[in-house]
């Protein structure tokens, strides 16, 4: 779900008035503003404001051909600058204000404006331009141009960086107001011309608002603080819910790499013959006492290895840029900010042969294993798809025959902040290939090809790390693995997908049943 958009969906039906049913017993909108009107002028006859720059002779309600979108009948169209106030504010040196909370409160731009709230940090004891309870606050330049809040916190001064818009009656909800700037204040944003982004003074003021009688604009303010309340609460459960799925795949990775994931099979070649054919010269102890400080205890037809030990690995190069004849070529070439912690599907950069054969860069084949060794993307991973080349910020691992990929991209996962750590922590870190290779100890269990049976409630089941289908009906599928078969019973089973890594099958699951 996008909640943004939500948002602005509700935003965008508040300002027609869609959001609430009309009332027709309400006061129209019309007499509303004539009320507004006679208030605005009351008050500058009394030089409590000043007079705007259009006319204010005549108490004419103006007729607005042009308007953006059709509204209710007891609805009318305005501007900000015919029912509302402009105030600009105005900058003081450093030495008229301080942070000893001295003076009323002192507003200077966006850093004063934190989820909509107010926040103040600074004081003065020299206020000259006030802001007063319910205006509403909007950042006028810089950075930070467009947010806004109602000011909460009463009479404070405002600098230049800051609009105040207040109503001159209690007959506008400025919450309201504040509602129509929100929705229109990207596009007031974009007419504004400069290098310093801003928002026009004469751009707001013009502005034309959709004017609702104002006990409807009461229910549109409690209608729309009730959805966002909502929103609020889907989005702290997504975050929540966020946060366990990560813990819960962390967890996963614990127990596989630990060896309590799966039951272990006394009758499987232990891991230290698996060694041995990798590497017949290679001393192997299967007590695993040539190791020191293991990490932690693993089965006992486990045996704990180094990273080089399980695959060639190299790193690449970067051809030269300046050379246009190694350059969009055919041959994918990837840079570290393309792994993504998955199978890497798509690289965007090619190379060509002649860069192949005249520098360094190296080919690495289908199915291995990459992680980044320094930069913003330090310890980030993925696995080939198909034959590519890359950059000297990563490092690839094709893995000897009868090493399970899988295995390895999900052990260096599991250890992506050791692998941080070791880079340091200078301004570039970085874990070399030397670091890589020897400074991690790699227990072995699922490289011998052990199934992974995962069911999802009654309805789905996946399996990695099988051999073949054996049989295949609507009511059993049976599959072959490295280590037994998995017999699957049930009712509309199909199988969904499948790859030569996974499949997946659907449907209702009676049983799960493992056979030798």
């Amino acid at each position: 779900m996008d909640t943004k958009k939500l948002r602005q969906k509700i935003l965008d039906l508040a300002i027609r008035g869609k959001l609430v049913p009309q009332d027709p017993n309400d006061e129209p909108a019309s007499v509303l503003l004539e009320r507004i009107k006679a208030e605005k002028e009351r008050l500058i006859k009394e030089g409590k404001i000043k007079c705007s720059k259009k006319t204010a002779k005549t108490s004419d309600t103006p007729h607005y051909e042009n308007v953006p979108f059709e509204v209710p009948d007891n609805w009318i169209w305005t501007t900000v600058e015919e029912i509302l106030e402009l105030i600009s504010g105005q900058d003081f040196p450093p030495e008229k204000y301080n942070n000893n909370v001295s003076g009323v409160p002192y507003i200077i731009g966006a850093s004063n404006i934190e989820n909509e709230q107010i926040v103040i940090n600074r004081w003065t004891e020299f206020p000259s331009v006030f802001s007063y309870i319910n205006d509403l606050l909007v950042v006028c330049k810089g950075a930070g141009v467009g947010k806004m809040a109602i000011n909460n916190i009463g009479t404070a001064h405002i600098a230049r960086q800051i609009q105040a818009v207040r109503a001159y009656t209690n007959y506008i909800n400025i919450k309201y107001i504040k509602a129509v700037v929100k929705h229109n204040i990207e596009d007031i944003i974009s007419k504004a011309n400069g290098l310093i982004p801003g928002l026009k003074r004469e751009l707001l003021l013009s502005l034309q608002i959709p004017l609702p009688p104002f006990s409807e604009q009461q229910r549109i303010i409690i209608e729309m603080e009730h959805l966002f309340t909502l929103i609020d609460k889907v989005e702290e459960n997504k975050y929540d819910l966020q946060a366990i799925i990560k813990q819960a795949k962390n967890k996963i990775l614990d127990l596989a790499i630990h060896g309590k994931l799966v039951q272990q099979d006394l009758n499987e070649e232990p891991a230290s013959e698996l060694l041995k054919r990798i590497n017949p010269k290679a001393e192997i102890t299967c007590d695993n006492g040539h190791y020191t400080q293991l990490p932690f205890e693993v089965p006992q037809n486990w045996s704990w290895t180094t990273l080089g030990k399980i695959g060639k690995w190299q790193s690449g190069s970067t051809p030269n840029r300046l050379n246009k004849d190694y350059y969009n070529g055919n041959i994918p070439w990837l840079k570290t900010g393309d792994l993504n912690d998955g199978y890497i599907t798509h690289i965007p950069e090619y190379i060509t042969e002649k860069a192949l054969n005249e520098t360094s860069v190296k080919l690495n084949p289908t199915g291995s294993v990459l992680i980044a060794m320094y930069g913003a993307t330090i310890g980030k991973i993925g696995i080939l798809t198909f034959p590519a080349t890359t950059n000297q910020a990563c490092c690839a691992c094709e893995v000897f025959n009868g090493i399970d990929r899988e295995f390895i991209f999900l052990f260096l996962l599991s250890h992506r902040e050791e692998f941080i750590k070791m880079g340091g922590g200078g301004a570039q870190p970085n874990i070399s290939k030397e670091k890589i290779i020897n400074s991690l100890e790699l227990p072995k269990d699922l490289m011998l090809g052990a199934a992974i049976v995962t069911a999802t409630g009654r309805h789905e089941v996946l399996i990695s790390n099988y051999k073949g289908i054996l049989e295949y009906e609507d009511s059993f599928i049976k599959i072959q693995t490295k280590n037994c078969r998995i017999l699957i019973s049930g009712s509309h089973l199909a199988i969904d997908y499948y790859t030569n890594e996974e499949m997946k099958i659907t449907g209702f699951l009676d049983t799960i049943q493992y056979e030798n």
